[in-house]
């Protein structure tokens, strides 16, 4: 009983190794499918770390669509890092919309990045890109802003090398700004939105890039800032600062002019209250040398006396103005 259980024991280990290392199951599957496929060749796969599903499966499908791939192409996929199904899956849609597509083509565009599959599916239903809001200034000073849906294709020939969906959309905000600040009005703009359209439409801007741009549609236009009388009112705001500022300096050096009077006139003062002074000393001292006699001195100070006495008379016999009335101002 032993060793009729120990051989059932290894016969199943058997088995397990057997269909591990051999992918019977899936040589099945080729031949089920009228897809011949050598026991030898899944074989190499699992000894070069070849996924023998993928390749099987993918290959199965390539075939019943009509396509004349080889187990070798593909395992040369895999083998590059590029992803076999996907690459199948573009290249069955693309026969079966009649899109002229190389599997090497698809392989290179799978190896560069780009989703070979989506492209495809782009081709045959045209994707639409809205941009965001673009604001532009027309030459009256009002300022737009535009949003445009943007219809677009790809461009399977220019799919490798070619700018993205970032620089469509780039182009045509660029093309927007431009056709409206080059606008006389924004009213022309509003009355015919059109006019975007067709400026930026025959400007080319899907040149260099992955797609075709099939329409420009511009979805909305609304009205933004008076751009041009809010730099008006800036301009005259900056004139007040600069006239304010210049009074203000014209009122300062006024100021310090009167300032330097004011010391001019208080030095003045001074020196005549100095020279003042200096009278009595000198008149003594002429009294002292003889130039001056006592009588001399005596005749000038009764005539000084004199003088004040008739201007206190004279200012005592003037009649007082009447009150409001300019005191200086002749009758």
């Amino acid at each position: 009983m032993i060793p009729y259980v120990f051989t059932v024991v290894v016969v199943f280990f058997v088995l397990i190794l057997f269909f591990a290392i051999f992918p019977v199951g899936l040589w099945i599957r080729a031949r089920a499918s009228g897809v011949p496929v050598r026991i030898s060749a899944l074989i190499g796969m699992r000894l070069r770390h070849i996924s023998p599903p993928k390749i099987v499966d993918s290959y199965i499908r390539a075939r019943k669509a009509g396509l004349e791939l080889t187990t070798d192409e593909l395992e040369n996929h895999y083998l590059a890092g590029g992803n076999v199904e996907r690459v199948v899956s573009a290249l069955i849609s693309a026969h079966q919309a009649g899109i002229n597509l190389a599997f090497k083509t698809s392989c290179a565009i799978d190896l560069a990045g780009r989703n070979v599959l989506e492209a495809v599916q782009m081709s045959v239903v045209p994707k639409v890109i809205e941009t965001p809001p673009v604001a532009a200034i027309a030459k009256d000073g009002i300022e737009l802003r535009a949003k445009a849906r943007v219809t677009v294709r790809t461009n399977i020939d220019r799919l490798v090398g070619g700018a993205g969906e970032e620089t469509i959309i780039a182009r045509i905000g660029e093309g927007i700004v431009t056709t409206i600040g080059s606008s006389l009005s924004h009213e022309a703009v509003l009355e015919n939105p059109d006019l975007i359209s067709q400026t930026v439409l025959g400007k080319g801007l899907d040149a260099g890039t992955a797609y075709e741009i099939l329409s420009i549609d511009i979805a909305d236009v609304d009205v933004g800032r008076n751009v041009g009388a809010q730099l008006q009112m800036d301009q005259a705001e900056a004139d007040r600062r600069i006239a304010q500022a210049k009074a203000e300096e014209r009122r300062a050096m006024a100021v310090a002019h009167e300032q330097e009077m004011k010391a001019a006139v208080q030095e003045m003062r001074a020196k005549v209250v100095e020279a003042e002074a200096q009278v009595p000393l000198a008149m003594a001292e002429a009294l002292k040398s003889g130039k001056l006699g006592v009588m001399d001195y005596y005749k000038m100070q009764n005539t000084i006396a004199d003088t004040e006495m008739r201007n206190g008379i004279a200012h005592a016999a003037q009649p007082a103005a009447p009150a409001g009335a300019d005191p200086h101002k002749k009758g």
